[in-house]
């Protein structure tokens, strides 16, 4: 194992150790996401609070972008979360979540900073896929493995596309996907208001790859992220007429139930 893997594999271990093992509670929360209703098992309560259904459908959630595959998510019970959290740009005040890929080391640190109280790794142990069931005072946290690629084969569940469901959005961010999506896939992650989607162009998948499983989630925003160099246009042209597009001088966006776009829109934030 090289040292990289290894300090992964460690990293994520601990991790795993300080959560302790996953609590099943009696009234498990419902994923209003996901398209077939089931319960869904080993829900880890971080605060024994009943916001998350007294907000439920209720507040504005604001998603700023920061850097790369970055955004943070402010919820309004006063909670921020950072996804694929490297530490290499600064967040003030810190996130209280940080989820991570580990593709590179721009989706991930190996020591995030202590002041975060859940940093969650998207890749599994080696023996078994990462699992994150996490409900942080108003916002409920959930993973879907996916695979990575690693030069010229694939690594089973070293992704993770995490899903957060606040306020009654369902947000989802697809972390470094690299390979299409099953209809398994789809189910899991349900019903997606908010799209957090990787253009780059090749170092994840084709712009048509993703243009396509962005057009079968048919989120009302789609966020794009991880661009480089690749052409905004190229990306927006791929997703064709159906979806309009909104070109912010703003690094942040403020949204609700009662407000998403009536039209699906590609958001393209300052700084993308």
């Amino acid at each position: 194992m090289s040292p990289v893997r290894s300090a992964l594999f460690l990293f994520a271990l601990a991790i795993g150790s300080a959560a302790g093992p996953a609590s099943a509670q009696d009234d498990p929360v419902p994923s209003s996401c996901i398209a077939m209703a089931e319960a869904l098992p080993n829900v880890v309560y971080a605060n024994f609070t009943p916001t998350l259904a007294q907000v439920a459908g209720k507040g504005e959630v604001t998603i700023t972008y920061v850097g790369h595959s970055t955004y943070t998510i402010d919820t309004p019970g006063g909670v921020r979360v950072a996804t694929d959290y490297s530490g290499r740009y600064a967040i003030d005040p810190m996130p209280r979540v940080a989820t991570m890929n580990k593709a590179h080391s721009g989706h991930f640190t190996i020591s995030p900073d202590p002041a975060i109280e859940h940093p969650l790794p998207g890749w599994g142990d080696g023996t078994s896929p990462a699992k994150h069931r996490l409900v942080v005072d108003d916002i409920y946290i959930r993973n879907v493995p996916t695979d990575i690629r690693r030069f010229d084969t694939m690594e089973k569940d070293g992704n993770s596309i995490f899903v957060f469901e606040v306020a009654g959005l369902c947000i989802g961010h697809l972390g470094h996907l690299h390979h299409d999506l099953t209809d398994a896939h789809y189910a899991a992650i349900g019903r997606l208001d908010v799209l957090m989607v990787p253009v780059d162009g090749g170092m994840t998948q084709s712009l048509t790859n993703m243009s396509g499983i962005a057009g079968r989630l048919y989120s009302s925003v789609i966020l794009p992220m991880h661009r480089h160099s690749t052409p905004i246009g190229e990306f927006i042209g791929l997703m064709g007429e159906g979806f309009a597009t909104d070109f912010r001088a703003s690094r942040s966006l403020t949204v609700s139930l009662t407000t998403l776009p009536r039209r699906p829109t590609i958001v393209v934030l300052q700084g993308v």
